[in-house]
């Protein structure tokens, strides 16, 4: 009989299916089934709890979490988070990055995450303090999760040359993408060809902060798109915020929905920091300024949730928890139906994997990546924000939350 490393009693994989077994060998998963007969070294007990690969964090900033108490907030607009920010980081050190970015991806692993996507901002202030501690925090996280670093210029690009010459260190030094923000630059078009120029000659994805706004017809979309069809980056293009489509027609939502994917470019959303930061212009009525994310999916496109900031001017608040992500979305965008809870989990799972150029899914041959949801399924999950249980990293347990138990007296 084989002998297997794990055995995992009693989870659900599928909503109103009976429990399943999993069996874990060598950091995979060998087999699945029901009441499994084996041999196991380790035995675990599912609780009838929801299985799955674990949430996917697409979007974040490991680098400035946790500086609200360093920042004045007044206005509470983009351009006020902008400033504030690079007025903090000039005074970054690496142990203080370190320290912060640290707590943030401790509590992201609790909370289920075990795939991110990290922005690190590089430039004449910020220098490569931020990058050193954020490749130490990839290292020493590695056992749980794992993570993507995005160098990224946040405050322009041709408006400081050398900066470029940083990104390319950056990426030459164990940087997995470049990242650019084209709404700060002077020239948004020539920035984004300075970036594809740096990913083309390190062969990296690209990922924009764009179009972070309420004007429809305020738009660096259309340059984005020309580049990754001249370039032939489809499947390696992604862009965040968008907020513009939220003040979109829905046929013209639709439209740049199926542009979307014909050219291979992702779309994420970053519910909190969209909600807070945008309509400031507005004393009632405020627009909420978040993409429809759900309708660019059902164009073809790929779509993801994500959480962009934790604890500074632009997001004063949040915990790293991606289920809450999708909840906020869920309730701003009014949606309710089983199938759109089951979407929106996936943009915070199987379809943020994509984004990132990764697998996902428990099946028999892949990675023994699994978190327990106490859920009976993705849909359940959104609706009620279901705690991660227990959560395994290539068959080695991660992390243990617990259950809540009512105790009577």
């Amino acid at each position: 009989m084989t002998r297997f490393d794990l055995l995992l009693r009693d989870v659900r994989l599928v909503v109103g299916e009976d429990l399943q077994d999993i069996a874990i060998a060598g950091g995979r998963i060998a087999a699945i089934g029901p009441n499994l007969r084996c041999e196991a070294t380790d035995e675990a007990d599912g609780e009838g709890c929801f299985a799955f690969s674990g949430f996917v964090e697409t979007h974040i900033h490991l680098d400035k979490a946790g500086i609200l108490g360093r920042c004045t907030l007044c206005e509470g607009t983009l351009s006020e988070a902008v400033r504030e920010t690079a007025r903090a980081k000039a005074g970054f050190e690496e142990a203080d990055v370190y320290r912060r970015a640290s707590a943030v991806v401790e509590a992201a692993i609790l909370h289920g995450t075990n795939r991110m996507r990290t922005f690190v901002e590089i430039d004449p202030r910020a220098g490569f303090r931020s990058f050193e501690a954020i490749l130490r925090v990839k290292r020493d996280y590695a056992f749980a999760i794992d993570i993507d670093i995005a160098a990224f210029v946040q405050e322009g690009l041709t408006n400081e040359p050398e900066t470029i010459g940083m990104l390319d260190e950056a990426l030459s030094r164990g940087a997995d993408l470049v990242g650019g923000c084209p709404y700060t630059d002077p020239e948004p078009r020539r920035h984004i060809a300075d970036i594809f120029d740096l990913a083309e000659r390190h062969g990296t994805a690209v990922d924009f902060h764009l179009d972070f706004d309420l004007d429809p017809a305020s738009t660096n979309l259309p340059a984005v798109i020309e580049e990754t069809r001249r370039r032939g980056w489809a499947g390696r293009v992604s862009i965040g915020h968008v907020t513009n489509l939220s003040a979109m027609a829905p046929d013209k939502v639709a439209a740049i929905g199926r542009r979307l994917a014909r050219t291979g470019i992702a779309l994420t959303v970053l519910p909190a920091t969209d909600l807070f930061l945008n309509g400031r212009g507005s004393d009632r009525l405020v627009p909420r300024g978040i993409a429809p994310a759900h309708r660019i999916a059902a164009e073809g496109a790929v779509t993801s949730i994500a959480s962009n900031n934790i604890l500074n001017p632009f997001t004063p608040f949040g915990d790293a928890s991606l289920i809450r992500m999708a909840n906020l979305y869920a309730n701003v965008l009014q949606l309710s139906r089983e199938e759109e809870m089951a979407a929106i989990f996936d943009m915070v799972g199987s379809t943020a994997a994509t984004l990132l150029g990764a697998g996902h899914g428990c099946r028999i041959g892949g990675p023994a990546d699994i978190v327990l949801l106490d859920a009976a399924g993705p849909a359940d999950a959104v609706r009620t924000v279901a705690r991660a249980v227990r959560g395994w990293k290539a068959g080695v347990k991660t992390f243990e939350a617990g259950r809540p138990r009512l105790l009577r007296s």
